[in-house]
């Protein structure tokens, strides 16, 4: 029997730079610039300090390159790090129109398999598009989502990111079928990680799942062999996670459109959910030219689910980067108190400020049965700010800026990019990386993009642990 696997190997391998439309290649540039933007930003968190330390340890020598710190290490262990650095503060790209998912942390398996095939940078856009492809559709797949269902979606990540690292290989389509049922039929993931108090597991799960699919590849390229039944056989994907799936939506028009150019970048370093409640409370705050100390209440209607699991009881008490960036009490209080919310509000420092922390309890979060109607085509928000002396501002807002209905520029992506690694790479490197990314389908080889993002010094100040952890 033809299974859903076989169909999505053969598309994918026989997939080449010439089939894709000058969108998805632009658009592939622009989210991988975003990407590195993060690793190089996220090079500089201690939760990366510490993978690091550890694959000092575990990672064997190889033809891959870690970001920042320009060691040459095995595909495996290249593709963990990196992966990490691009998800670990929140700020990478985001795709909802099911269950949510983040396609850019399946970038590594495409940049360490191309580095050691010897890819070039036509290539490598294939790779950074044929992850998106799949990634999307499987969210889109499954009713309802996966996330609702108890299940994290590092889970689907684990099916895709082998057909990706298989690819760039150039392995056939049976041995990136293979790939699939080995990385899949052993990778599945809690949704305990993004739920209650967060840990430093909630961004780590998906860079597993890249790895995984990388070992995968390796793996089939050798003969290793896995279930081809993993998605809509006995005991697969579909006969375990039930109830509904339309499993048509993984294949169906392959090659028509490009689910890239329907992704969406963040404009803010948190949870996608909160970035359209940010919008509307920094715009209150501009157009009324309020402060935080004049506002009384900041009432806040959402999804059931941002009333559940991003204003739990947990999230009124933050103690750590991972349950801040989470917490829409805390990013609606930074915002009150700092009138913006980036990379400078997650510091422990900032989480455990007085100022802030006296604006949590301020933040009521409700959830709207009319805006669950609408949602994922529209993240709706209503936000009224009622202040100390009777006055009350309200703001709706669909969508947030970095939506591909109101997208970041390719200026605001450098400028991210620009704010993210500064700290460890010098104004002349920055612009060499920015012309390798825009002129990508030039670039002769992945490696050649890969020697550009060494930090100017590997070591950076230590970033404060969480929760007094040592």
């Amino acid at each position: 029997m033809s299974t859903v696997t076989a169909a999505m190997a053969q598309w994918a391998a026989n997939l080449t730079f010439d089939r894709l439309s000058s969108d998805a290649v632009s658009q592939a540039k622009r989210f991988l610039l975003d990407s590195l933007g993060c690793a190089l930003g996220g090079f500089q968190q201690h939760d990366v300090k510490i993978a690091l330390a550890v694959l000092d340890e575990t990672a064997g020598r190889g033809p891959c390159s870690v970001i920042g710190t320009g060691k040459r290490v095995d595909p495996v262990s290249a593709s963990l790090a990196n992966a990490l650095m691009i998800r670990c503060m929140d700020y990478n790209d985001i795709y909802w129109k099911q269950d949510p998912s983040h396609p850019t942390d399946i970038f590594p398996a495409a940049l360490a398999c191309g580095e050691r095939a010897n890819a070039d940078g036509r290539e490598l856009i294939v790779g950074l598009v044929l992850g998106h492809e799949f990634e999307c559709r499987f969210c889109e797949a499954a009713f309802p989502g996966i996330r609702e269902r108890g299940w994290h979606h590092a889970t689907l990540t684990a099916f895709v990111s082998p057909i990706v690292a298989g690819r760039m290989l150039h392995l056939s389509w049976e041995q990136i079928q293979h790939a699939i049922g080995i990385s899949a039929s052993r990778h599945a993931t809690l949704g305990a990680v993004t739920a209650g108090k967060l840990t430093m597991m909630k961004n780590t799960v998906d860079p597993l799942a890249t790895q995984s699919g990388v070992l995968a590849a390796l793996l089939a390229e050798k003969g290793y062999t896995g279930p081809e039944h993993v998605v809509d056989g006995k005991e697969g994907l579909t006969h375990c996670f039930g109830p509904e799936w339309r499993l048509n939506v993984l294949t169906e028009g392959l090659g028509e459109s490009w689910r890239i150019t329907q992704c969406g970048m963040k404009a803010f370093p948190t949870e996608a959910l909160t970035h359209t409640p940010i919008s509307a409370v920094l715009d209150l705050i501009k157009e009324n030219d309020l402060r935080a100390k004049n506002v009384e209440k900041v009432h806040v209607r959402s999804l059931a689910r941002a009333a559940d699991i991003l204003s739990d009881p947990s999230k009124y008490d933050p103690r750590s980067k991972e349950t801040a960036d989470h917490s829409l009490p805390y990013v609606i209080a930074a915002a009150l108190v700092d009138h913006q919310v980036t990379p400078a509000q997650f510091t422990m420092e900032k989480i455990m400020d007085e100022k802030i922390r006296a604006q949590l309890r301020k933040v009521e979060v409700v959830a709207d049965p009319e805006i669950e109607k609408v949602f994922p085509a529209l993240q709706r928000v209503i936000v009224t700010i009622r202040t100390t002396d009777g006055r009350e501002f309200t703001k709706q807002l669909d969508y947030p800026k970095g939506d591909p209905r109101n997208p970041l520029s390719d200026r605001e992506i450098e400028e991210k990019f620009d704010a993210l690694a500064a700290p460890v790479m010098s104004r002349g490197a920055r612009k060499r990386v920015k012309e390798a990314v825009w002129k990508l389908d030039e670039l002769g080889s992945v490696a050649e993009l890969m020697k550009l993002l060494k930090a100017k010094r590997t070591t950076v100040p230590r970033t404060p642990s969480p929760e007094g952890a040592t």
